[in-house]
């Protein structure tokens, strides 16, 4: 059974595995110790780990304030410069067949960009570029995913990859297949433990996100205030290194900060901020993404205390809460509109065009200043719509984004 998905972001039923024996591993393999960010203190005593490195931090951090290649009107195409990939081996006419390994449609933020994704894929079926994109999706595990890329390895239809891994180290051995096939892949979103895909797609990174949000916080808040971090997932990397920076900086600022892990389910979150203000004043909250930011506000007013110093996501919800509630906030971006680019980088490569080998994104938080026109941009589209999608060009705004 082909478990393809198309015109829809609805998860569809397992797949019989073509292949029984996958390499690689799940993330229940994985120890929980090795997925936390190692505690850090300063740049001076904070020793490298595996969500934490210093080079990495120091890289992000500077590329929050770099120039950027391309035009600003079309940021899904920007890139900073650096190393490029030659792609004339592959230059060829026709339309060619895009294979794309999505790890899932299980979220809002991954939903809102699935649908620019289809968006963008009509615009380059209608010239002639892509004949058709197979799509699998692996609702979000691990053994699925390397099934589904060794399935359109053993096709062998397949003119391009696109992979979008679930975890990190569980995903680097599919990819790693996937590149040995010889055709182009394009890995985008999360990483992986491999250097050998045609290019990498990504915003700046989860360091950058950390950097923003921590240093939002301590700027607003004072030493040794309390700030609760809400964590969605162990073992991915944008999400590790998220909290990786923003841990080292309110250490080093003195901000108690507490996590936990709540798999994005609002219940949990209520039940986590109000257990902590059951305990005493909670100062800050601190998300490594913003599905679920309105459930920790309503826990705020739910116990009658003042809200808190916080930083979400660009997610209607928490923008339009943010604005109803006119607290002091921040809306960090993992910049969706990166879901077109993959779709436009097979472009390039089949046209034998130079694509950047790491290829990085513009990631710019939401303001206070600038929450209104992000707020009038995107108004009639539904709560778990992301502001930056970057799709207003596309030929199904907005009724794609709407009628989800």
């Amino acid at each position: 059974m082909r478990r393809t998905i198309r015109g829809t972001i609805a998860s569809t039923s397992s797949a019989l595995l073509v292949l029984a024996v996958l390499a690689g591993c799940s993330t229940d393999d994985i120890d929980p110790a090795d997925t936390e960010a190692s505690e850090t203190t300063s740049e001076t005593s904070t020793p490298d780990s595996e969500w934490f490195v210093q080079a990495d931090f120091d890289e992000q951090d500077q590329q929050r304030s770099a120039t950027f290649e391309g035009d600003p009107a079309e940021p899904w195409l920007q890139y900073i410069d650096g190393k490029m990939t030659d792609t004339s081996s592959y230059k060829s006419g026709g339309a060619k067949k895009v294979c794309f390994a999505n790890a899932s449609v299980s979220n809002p933020w991954r939903q809102t960009g699935y649908i620019t994704m289809q968006q963008q894929l009509e615009v380059l079926e209608d010239d002639g570029v892509i004949s058709e994109m197979e799509v699998r999706d692996a609702q979000d595990d691990d053994n699925t995913q390397l099934a589904d890329i060794d399935y359109f390895i053993a096709e062998g239809q397949c003119d391009a990859f696109i992979i979008s891994p679930n975890s990190t180290a569980a995903m680097t051995p599919g990819v790693e297949r996937a590149c040995e096939t010889g055709k182009p892949v394009v890995v985008f979103d999360r990483g992986v433990n491999t250097d050998c895909a045609t290019t990498f797609i990504h915003p700046i990174g989860g360091y950058a996100w950390g950097i923003d949000t921590a240093n939002f916080l301590v700027d607003n808040l004072e030493e040794g205030d309390k700030v609760i971090a809400l964590r969605i997932l162990a073992g991915v990397d944008v999400l590790e290194t998220r909290w990786a920076a923003a841990e080292k900086i309110f250490d080093e600022n003195g901000i108690e900060a507490e996590d936990f892990f709540t798999g994005a389910d609002p219940t949990e979150i209520k039940k986590i901020i109000t257990d902590a203000l059951n305990q005493g004043d909670v100062d800050g909250v601190w998300m490594d993404a913003g599905d679920g930011a309105v459930a920790a506000i309503e826990a705020f007013e739910d116990a009658g205390v003042d809200y808190p110093v916080m930083t979400g996501e660009d997610e209607m919800s928490f923008l339009r809460k943010w604005e109803e509630t006119e607290l002091t906030g921040l809306a960090p971006v993992y910049s969706n509109f990166q879901w077109r680019t993959p779709l436009l980088a097979v472009q390039k490569i089949f046209a034998g065009e130079e694509v950047p080998a790491e290829w990085v994104l513009p990631q710019t938080p939401i303001t206070e200043d600038e929450r209104s026109d992000y707020l009038a941009a995107n108004e009639g589209m539904p709560d778990g719509h992301y502001a930056k999608f970057g799709g207003e060009d596309l030929p199904g705004f907005p009724d794609a984004w709407q009628d989800r």
